[in-house]
């Protein structure tokens, strides 16, 4: 008998295997153990089969997750353990469980562990609803992990009560947008005992080590273990590691962790399915995914046929993920994991065609260049050119080796020789060891006393400084009467020549001179000599100082904010009254010439034949996508020979499921090509133009939604016409057949929204309230307008991810093209150097121009000088092409390749503050008084008056002044300090007037009649 869903093979039953949603169909039988797709289970004490007969695609075919338990001769070495999961098929699922043998522990106790302190815990805010969610990472502060412990089994966050783990999941699920979680998440470290040798995830010795060895760099999380303390509910968000990495996740206590997974072979399909659910994100990064903000519910992904599976981590097992495999999860209490990453040979091109995050420059970015170099020789040319195409094929298995790992394995024992050769001999000369030098020593078993050995290589380099100093003391000495020498033979030989009375004065004074002179360089130079061997010893420990190892910092979980918008069923009211919108809003031209659509005038079908046809020749010619594209001026004869067939719609499907009955997406539309495009259809009567994916029938009538004619209309459930932008933006209507497009219902439209003023053409249309308008979608912003009017006047609008469908942006909060250039003289508002901000005025202004490159490494700097750039001469030619191929000269001396990514114009400006004072501010410390200050900014300003008034207050006492500086508990002070606060308090609450009027008072009180005046 057919069921709906098949139950994940739990750990409690760890001798089954995990069965996974099928896509072939939605309901699917269970498989009996007989089944040949039922992934192997290995039970202790066996051995690894020999070499399968059948091909390797044949294993794993319906991609299950599959446990292993491999035993403890086959635990010991994990690379090779790694090769055999592969070649069983586990890498199929993109994640596999591996069990350790009986007995096998990590750490012996982890009492010790209480006081590990976690620097950054993340608070996990997620909102959405109907199993589409975003979450959102906010940092707390610091706590150790005894108080994480506390905190995580306290009432308000501790596991709810459930039977067995589907009523857990259920629970989750249900309440994932309540009471956020806290993650101790990205800490640093490993908790491992030090003689721990099988699956120590701080040394596992794989390819990914290669990083480290050829490149010095180290990335926090990715080459080097993250600790991750969980509570009930804390999330991992769908996602793929790193560069499409493996990864290795180990449980060493606490509750069990629940993992989903995604076979890499379906991976582009969950992609594509986020994509449409998620589309505002995805037009800002194509690789948004990696922000780890995206969840998804089982249900969803059984929905649309996402093939998936998932399984429960229990304490003491390892989950394998694989390259490409998407997967998430959550904690079912408090627990601590511990993770790194992983690479294999078969990783190499999945790491050369891994998609970047393209918007946050902290993610993670190895470069393949030392692997591609090291180990594809024969593709390093074609791929430095980006001609080297890769074809991934997700069914192969990894190889344990290959002729050039070979060769590199031989290279780095070759030169780890070398550098224990070295370092021996540095040991014998007590010279400076380098940290590579030190940890080949250590892996020698050589022990080394670092403070001990410190100290003598001080004192050895002080020495050798002395002697060296000393040489060459002697040879300037030697030199000198050297020349002192010759000054005299020259001297005597014109003495000889010349007349004996004439020289006999005049000589003997020059030599005299010149002896003179030369003893007082001597003397001046031992006393140079002399002083330069003194200082030297106070700076001996900082000389020859070595670069250490390049650490980045990998934050596995970004942190960000969520949105400050309204939730879709609450409309914001509006202050404005009648009076004040008796002039609406100011008109441009181009929407003053499209006043004859109004409904209160004649129909003009020429005008909206001529309107139609405007809005054609706008990219992507589509009526119904030129919701997205404010209204520019157009041409008054556009070419429609020139108008394209086929163009990507801008409108995703979302926008016509999203409404009062609906809560889901519907399946991808047939009408849009594998490329993303779809056909365009015009009426040859309107010359109206939309896709063939957005609209099925070409009609034209009325709207009920708005005051305009023209553009696409649908029918409504009640027989008027609406327009497909009204009923896509107005978030009440809903397509009832979202595939057909129609009809429209309106119904759910509340009284509240028909009632809202549109700022464009209210007074201007003889029924007031016609229609339904739209807000700006920024937090109590209650502007509002008609969609039409909205998208005629130039209004931002944009796609919004799930549950919202447009973002709104109305003109008073879109963002201006470019900052208004500052100028001298200017009055403008400054940080001061006590962290507020004042009045203050540019007296000069200054320029510097940086750029902007990508190292090879996977390093950016944005703040490299021009000349640094040894490969063009960027003073004279200007910066190099986008992406073109650069040396730079670091500061250290390096010579490194780059590529170029942009210009940056840093401004820096000179102000001067009523004090007088003058200080140097950055941009973004500068604030402009017609500008909208920023909520921080305003915090903390204080204002003109009251600035003067405490100049004018603390001339009187000059202690008062040193006293304040310095925070002592000084009357004068004590009120001044207060004063700003004061102030913030006041205006907040409107009482500023009355506490002007009380700091008059205390002035004249205190006999200081003109601050009073100054006040007032």
């Amino acid at each position: 008998m057919a069921t709906d869903t098949q139950e994940p093979a739990l750990a409690e039953i760890p001798d089954t295997a995990v069965t996974s949603e099928q896509d072939a169909a939605p309901d699917v039988t269970p498989a009996l153990p007989t089944d040949p797709d039922v992934a192997p289970v290995l039970v202790p004490g066996s051995e690894l089969p020999p070499t399968p007969l059948l091909p390797n695609s044949t294993k794993n075919p319906s991609c299950k997750i599959m446990t292993f338990r491999p035993t403890v001769e086959e635990f010991k070495d994990f690379a090779k353990y790694i090769v055999y999961m592969e070649s069983q098929g586990a890498h199929r699922a993109g994640l596999a469980k591996v069990i350790p043998p009986e007995g096998w522990k990590p750490r012996r106790s982890y009492d010790t562990i209480e006081g590990m302190v976690i620097p950054a815990p993340i608070m996990q805010v997620v909102t959405g609803q109907s199993g589409l969610f975003t979450q959102y990472n906010i940092q707390k502060k610091s706590m150790t992990v005894g108080e994480y412990r506390k905190l995580a089994n306290s009432k308000k966050y501790c596991t709810p009560r459930h039977k067995d783990f589907d009523d857990l999941e259920r629970k989750y699920w249900k309440n994932l947008t309540f009471v956020s979680p806290i993650y101790g998440a990205d800490v640093s470290g490993s908790i491992y005992d030090e003689d721990i040798q099988e699956w120590n995830i701080g040394h596992l010795n794989t390819l990914l080590d290669m990083v480290e060895q050829e490149c010095g760099i180290v990335i926090e999380g990715v080459n080097t273990p993250y600790l991750y303390f969980g509570m009930w509910k804390t999330t991992f968000a769908w996602h793929t590691e790193d560069m499409d990495l493996y990864s290795i996740n180990y449980l060493h206590f606490g509750q069990s962790k629940s993992w989903y997974a995604v076979p890499p072979e379906h991976g582009k399909r969950l992609e594509r399915l986020a994509q449409g659910f998620f589309p505002g994100s995805s037009q800002g990064c194509d690789a948004f995914l990696r922000h780890k903000m995206t969840l998804i519910s089982p249900s969803i992904l059984k929905k649309y046929g996402i093939p998936f599976d998932r399984i429960t981590q229990n304490e003491g097992e390892f989950m394998v993920t694989f390259p490409y495999g998407y997967h998430a999860g959550f904690n079912h209490g408090f627990n601590c994991a511990e993770s790194t990453n992983f690479a294999t040979l078969r990783w190499v091109d999945y790491g050369k065609m891994a998609t970047q995050c393209t918007c946050r420059k902290d993610m993670v970015k190895i470069s393949m260049d030392v692997f591609v170099r090291c180990l594809q020789p024969d593709r390093y040319e074609l791929w430095k050119q980006g001609k080297d195409i890769t074809v991934l094929d997700h069914l192969k298995p990894t190889v344990l080796n290959s002729p050039e790992l070979e060769r590199w394995r031989e290279h780095r024992v070759n030169y780890r020789a070398n550098v224990l050769r070295k370092a021996m001999q540095k040991m014998k000369q007590v010279r400076r060891l380098k940290l590579e030098e030190v940890k080949v020593l250590a892996q020698e078993g050589i022990e080394l006393n670092a403070a001990e050995y410190q100290r003598q290589v001080e004192e050895r380099e002080a020495q050798r400084r002395q002697e060296r100093e000393e040489r060459l003391a002697k040879e300037a000495i030697m030199t000198l009467e050297a020349m002192e020498r010759e000054e005299r033979e020259a001297a005597e030989r014109e003495e000889r020549e010349a007349d004996p009375e004439k020289k006999k004065h005049k000589k003997p004074k020059k030599i005299s001179n010149i002896h003179n002179a030369i003893t007082g360089f001597e003397e001046a130079f031992e006393q140079f000599a002399t002083s330069n061997i003194k200082t030297s010893k106070n700076t001996m420990a900082y000389s020859k100082v070595k670069m250490p190892t390049e650490v980045k910092k990998s934050r596995r979980h970004p942190l960000s904010k969520p949105p400050m918008r309204s939730p879709l069923s609450i409309l914001k009211q509006d202050p404005t009254s009648d009076k004040e919108l008796s002039s609406p809003m100011p008109l441009h031209s181009d929407m003053k010439k499209q006043e004859h659509l109004w409904q209160n005038h004649s129909p003009n079908f020429l005008a909206e034949k001529a309107f139609n046809a405007a809005v054609a020749a706008l990219q992507p010619h589509c009526a119904i996508c030129s919701l997205f594209c404010p209204y520019p001026k157009v041409q008054p004869h556009a070419a429609r020979a020139s108008l394209p067939r086929l163009t990507r719609p801008l409108v995703p499907e979302m926008c016509f499921s999203v409404g009062a009955g609906n809560t889901e997406p519907p399946p991808t539309n047939y009408h849009i090509g594998e490329d993303g495009t779809s056909p365009l259809l015009c009426c040859s009567s309107c010359h109206m133009q939309v896709h063939a994916s957005k609209y099925k029938t070409l009609n034209a009538a009325r709207c009920c939604l708005c005051n305009l004619r023209g553009g696409a209309l649908k029918t409504t459930t009640d027989d008027r016409w609406v327009h497909v932008i009204c009923a896509i933006a107005v978030a009440e209507a809903r397509f009832v057949n979202a595939i057909e497009r129609e009809p429209v219902d309106v119904s759910a439209v509340p009284d509240t929204r028909k009632n809202l003023k549109c700022v464009f053409c209210h007074g201007k249309t003889a029924n007031q309230n016609h229609g339904a308008c739209i807000q700006c979608s920024f937090e109590n912003c209650a502007t509002s307008f008609h969609v039409t009017c909205a998208q005629i006047a130039g209004v931002v609008m944009t796609p919004a991810d799930w549950p919202y469908v447009v973002s709104v942006t109305c003109q008073k909060h879109k963002t201006p093209k470019g900052p208004q250039p500052l100028k001298l003289g200017q009055r403008v508002i400054g940080r001061n150097s006590d962290g507020w901000y004042y009045h203050c005025t540019i007296i000069g202004m200054a320029t510097q121009t940086f750029y902007e490159v990508n190292f090879d490494d996977g390093s950016y700097c944005d703040n490299l000088f021009p000349e640094n750039i040894l490969s063009h001469d960027c003073l004279r030619t200007g910066p190099p092409e986008v992406g073109e191929l650069i040396v730079v000269s670091t500061n250290e001396g390096q010579v490194v390749n780059a590529s170029f990514v942009k210009q940056h114009t840093h401004k820096s400006y000179q102000v001067e503050f009523l004090d007088q004072s003058q200080l140097i501010l950055k941009h973004s410390e500068i604030h402009q008084l017609d500008q909208e200050l920023p909520k921080r900014v305003r915090a903390r300003l204080v204002s003109i008056l009251l600035k003067s008034a405490f100049y004018y207050y603390t001339s009187f006492d000059t202690t008062a002044k040193c006293k304040i500086k310095n925070s002592h508990a000084h009357k004068m002070g004590q009120f001044i300090f207060v004063l700003p606060i004061c102030t913030l308090f006041c205006q907040i609450f409107g009482l500023i007037d009355i506490f002007y009027n009380w700091l008059q008072r205390q002035m004249i009180r205190k006999g200081s009649p003109t601050i009073a005046c100054i006040v007032q």
